[in-house]
């Protein structure tokens, strides 16, 4: 009560000084913090909203949790919540971030106007690469390997794809374009007459490295080595490789490419570290009690690397900066606080956190020791079962070496990547992603830009000068969208929009990211009222206190040093060698 008090007090004389009209960004480190904090309370009061109120089939209970439960994770995400065993586990539904009653997807022609093939061609694609200088290519992996933790909708339906209308001149072969649908939520009764689309999560919703362990028991004992808690790592030093897809054993390969395989590799090996140091103090441990202590400490050591290093690197206003710090100085040994709602990853945060952009078209490899360039590949080059034949041929050491020195693509129009507007994958449709990525908004119910900013209490774009100073991009949007503001696209306007000082995306997604990033937090135990040496150990919490991004590069590749040494963010570009 007292601390809510002094937020209210300090926003009001924050706002006697300043004004309602002057953006958190603008003002003072300590007002802007003020600021933010009334904004996130608001959209914690108005944008989190629970799907289950939609009628689903009821669910088998449980059962009473155990000793095994309460003290570890489980694999599917099960009994993260003790009193509802089944939040934020695999296969329950995606929460919102609007109010129900605005899910409608368009209708018919309405649902593909403009063409999504259209905003493809004329607003995304890259003519030259748009880099973004304060950061490196890590991040473009990292976001990858995080989202593949939080969320996945499943394979598509093969039944009534989207029909993508083309134009005539249109260079896309492979005609009629046809898109599957989102994967239909198995929880729908069938008598339901309901026409607000839910759709459900094959991963579990926590931040739990699901990536890495997978969500259910039979992926996970693929990767156990059984012995020590440890994951199974070959004698070189790579994970596994998958006989069936060629790619590496691990929790979650979807659209697998050599930045995830090196992500993969690096925190297996982690893992298995944490493993080792627990065995020095713990020597009649078994088998799962190691494993299940070091998993609990990857997930946390993630998480406390997304929250610090990451996010920071690409929000770098001095506000956004100390709130982070904050969150994860404050959070861990908190009270856990769903803050009224059920925890799950909204579809909102699904759509805000499409980056492909990110994704440069072309790779240089270079050796860490002499500079000398190994390799000059495409983005095709280093997908799918190719990423393990560079594993094979360049050294981890290099090529992260490579990435540390190499910068990703700008959040913005006009620089998607070019292969993935035409994207081969193994068992699976030829598409153009950026198309998909305009489609799934639509079907899934996400409002278009202006009105996504409406709902959550930001005004909107009057006019296409409201959504940017590039004249060209007016002209191509009012083109595009047929003079209509209100008709752009929530990804097209993200892209588009004017960026607050420090920032690698827009303001309009980080509000939703403000969100969520304390609630993935907050709602979680393992982060709250169980961070604690009783489930973590001393040894297990003091890792992941001493630890960042730069420590664990630098354990398992010691040759990293010389690169990171000046380098206060690993995100951030590195030293060249030479």
């Amino acid at each position: 009560m007292a601390d809510s008090i002094l937020t209210r007090t300090a926003a009001r004389i924050g706002e006697f000084f300043t004004g309602r009209t002057t953006p958190w960004h603008k003002l003072p480190v300590a007002f802007g913090i003020v600021r933010l904090f009334r904004i996130r309370d608001r959209l914690r009061s108005n944008n989190l909203h629970d799907t289950y109120k939609i009628p689903s089939i009821p669910s088998p209970p449980l059962g009473q949790p155990n000793d095994a439960v309460r003290l570890a994770r489980t694999v599917d995400g099960t009994f993260n919540d003790l009193k509802d065993p089944r939040m934020g586990s695999r296969e329950t539904r995606f929460g919102r971030c609007v109010p129900l009653n605005e899910i409608v997807p368009d209708e018919g022609a309405a649902m593909l106007s403009p063409s999504p093939r259209t905003v493809s061609l004329e607003l995304m694609t890259r003519h030259k690469f748009q880099p973004a200088t304060t950061l490196n290519l890590l991040v473009a992996p990292w976001i990858q390997f995080m989202v593949h933790d939080w969320l996945s909708h499943g394979k598509n339906e093969k039944e009534n794809p989207f029909e993508i209308p083309l134009k005539n001149d249109d260079p896309w072969t492979e005609r009629p374009m046809l898109v599957r649908r989102t994967r239909r939520d198995p929880t729908r009764p069938p008598a339901l007459n309901d026409s607000r689309p839910t759709f459900v999560n094959t991963e579990t919703h926590w931040w739990d490295a699901s990536q890495m362990y997978g969500s259910d028991q039979a992926t996970l004992s693929k990767l156990r080595s059984g012995e020590r808690g440890k994951l199974r790592v070959e004698a070189d030093g790579l994970l596994p490789v998958d006989p069936r897809t060629g790619v590496d054993l691990t929790g979650v390969t979807g659209n697998w490419w050599v930045g995830l395989s090196m992500l993969h590799t690096l925190f297996a090996l982690e893992h298995n570290a944490v493993c080792d140091r627990l065995f020095q103090k713990f020597p009649k441990w078994t088998d799962e009690e190691l494993f299940s202590h070091a998993r609990l400490v990857i997930a946390a050591l993630l998480a406390k690397i997304h929250t610090i290093e990451w996010t920071p690197a690409l929000l770098s206003h001095p506000t956004t900066v100390t709130v982070l710090n904050g969150n994860w100085l404050t959070i861990p040994r908190s009270s856990t606080d769903h803050h009224g709602v059920p925890y799950s990853i909204p579809e909102e945060f699904v759509s805000v956190y499409r980056m492909h952009p990110l994704m440069p078209d072309e790779f240089t490899l270079r050796s860490v020791t002499s500079g000398a360039t190994l390799q000059q590949l495409t983005l095709p080059d280093v997908m799918e079962r190719r990423a393990r034949e560079i594993m094979n041929q360049i050294s981890l050491t290099d090529l992260f070496y490579s990435f540390g020195t190499m910068h990703p693509g700008a959040l913005t129009l006009h620089n998607y990547p070019r292969f993935m507007q035409r994207l081969e994958r193994p068992d699976a449709p030829l598409i153009d992603l950026a198309s998909v990525d305009i489609l799934r908004d639509r079907e899934r119910g996400v409002p278009r830009y202006n009105r996504f900013r409406r709902l959550i209490d930001m005004p909107p774009a009057e006019s296409f000068e409201d959504l940017t100073d590039n004249k060209q991009w007016v002209e191509e949007l009012r083109r595009v969208y047929n003079n209509d503001i209100n008709r752009v696209d929530l990804m097209v306007g993200l892209y588009a929009e004017k960026l607050p000082e420090g920032f690698a995306f827009s303001e309009t997604a980080f509000r939703i990211f403000i969100l969520i990033a304390t609630r993935r937090l907050k709602s979680d135990r393992f982060f709250t009222r169980d961070y604690r040496p009783e489930i973590y150990t001393h040894v297990g919490l003091d890792w992941i206190h001493d630890n960042t991004m730069a420590t664990v590069l630098k354990r398992h590749f010691p040759a990293l040093e010389r690169p990171l040494r000046k380098v206060k963010n690993a995100f951030a570009p590195w030293q060249h060698t030479t």
